[in-house]
């Protein structure tokens, strides 16, 4: 399974960008998938998963609320909607998938990783 991530982009504060994650594939269905983020000097987070089916979401406290993620199976892309930026939001932001389907939140639980793509938000 390789992962592309794209959507990313300067933006200003109380602005929304959508992230996709478009997956090579059709087993990708079957995973977990993830957003995760990492700031210059900082670890890469967790930030949202969704189940296969995507009936179970969860996110970090710092943007439940904000951030919504979706995932289209029929389309092998899965989605990362912000909302609210802040400028602590401003990271690389990473699209991941779980092959074991768990419902993880650290970066061990993933097996598969996209390449990134750049939010920065603006004050």
């Amino acid at each position: 399974v390789q992962l592309q991530a794209s959507g990313g982009g300067l933006v200003q504060a109380g602005g929304s960008l959508r992230l996709s994650c478009a997956a090579s594939g059709r087993t990708f269905s079957s995973y977990t998938a993830g957003w995760f983020r990492q700031a210059p000097g900082k670890e890469r987070e967790f930030v949202a998963g969704i189940s296969y089916s995507g009936s179970t979401r969860y996110y970090a406290d710092s943007v439940k609320g904000r951030f919504t993620i979706s995932r289209d199976n029929a389309q092998n892309t899965v989605y990362l909607q912000m909302n609210s930026l802040k400028p602590e939001d401003t990271a690389v932001y990473y699209c991941a998938g779980d092959r074991y389907s768990r419902l993880g939140r650290t970066t061990n639980n993933y097996d598969y990783w996209g390449q990134g793509t750049l939010v920065t938000v603006s004050s």
